[in-house]
C-alpha cells in the first residue's frame, strides 16, 4: 500500500483563507503530508500569475524539497457584467446601469491532478486529494472502483451569500458521495490539523 497527496491549491488555499481565516505554509504542509500521514509522494496543483517571482521562488524551494509542484500560468477570465433597471426614486424615470464584475483567474490543473492520480491508481493505494471541487467527483468514483481508499480534505464550513444563501468550498457532489459509502470515500476537515499546517 502507498499513500499519496494530491493538492488542489488554489481551492484550497480559498478555503482556508476566506472560511477558516488562515493561511496554509505549503512547506508545513508537506512535511506533515510526509512525516505523519507517511505519503510517498505529494503533488501540488497551481496557477502563478506572470511576473509573480516570489510564489515561483515558494514552488521552487518546494520542488527541492521533493514536492511534485504542476504549476501553469495563471489565466484571467473577465466576468459577465450585470444590468441593473433602477427606478429613480423622486421621478420614477428608469434608468439602466452597468455593474462591471471585474475578472476572475483560473489555472486549469483539475486534467493534471486527474492524470496524476488515474496513473497512480492502483488497488490498495491510499490517496489525499485537497479539494472541495465537485468537478472531481467523476475521477474519485473511478479511483475507488480500482480499490483505492480516498480521503477528501477540505471544510464543510458554509458563509451565508445573502438572506437565504449560503457559500461553501465543499461541494454537495462530494458530500454525497462520502454519505454513499465512507469506508471507500471520507472526509477529512483540514481545521482538524489546522496548527500543525498554518503559516
Amino acid at each position: 500500500m502507498k499513500k499519496y497527496a494530491f493538492i488542489d491549491v488554489q481551492n484550497t488555499d480559498t478555503t482556508t483563507k476566506k472560511l477558516l481565516g488562515f493561511e496554509i505554509s505549503w512547506e508545513k504542509l508537506y512535511n506533515f503530508l510526509t512525516n505523519n500521514w507517511n505519503c510517498e509522494k505529494v503533488f501540488l496543483y497551481t496557477g502563478i500569475d506572470e511576473g509573480d517571482v516570489e510564489s515561483a521562488q515558494l514552488f521552487e524551494n518546494l520542488e527541492k524539497l521533493g514536492c511534485l509542484v504542476r504549476s501553469k500560468i495563471s489565466i484571467a477570465y473577465k466576468n459577465k457584467d450585470k444590468t441593473l433597471n433602477i427606478s429613480c426614486p423622486k421621478c420614477s424615470e428608469k434608468i439602466i446601469e452597468m455593474v462591471d464584475m471585474g475578472y476572475r483567474k483560473k489555472s486549469n490543473c483539475d486534467v493534471d491532478l486527474t492524470v496524476d492520480a488515474m496513473d497512480l491508481g492502483e488497488k490498495g493505494n491510499e490517496f489525499y486529494i485537497f479539494t472541495g471541487d465537485g468537478d472531481f467527483e467523476f475521477l474519485i468514483r473511478n479511483l475507488y472502483k480500482k480499490g483505492v481508499k480516498i480521503h477528501i480534505v477540505s471544510s464543510p464550513k458554509k458563509m451565508r451569500a445573502g438572506k437565504r444563501h449560503f457559500y461553501s468550498r465543499y461541494s454537495t457532489k462530494l458530500r454525497r458521495l462520502v454519505a454513499e459509502d465512507s469506508n471507500t470515500v471520507d472526509f477529512i476537515n483540514i481545521n482538524n490539523i489546522r496548527l500543525r499546517i498554518q503559516k
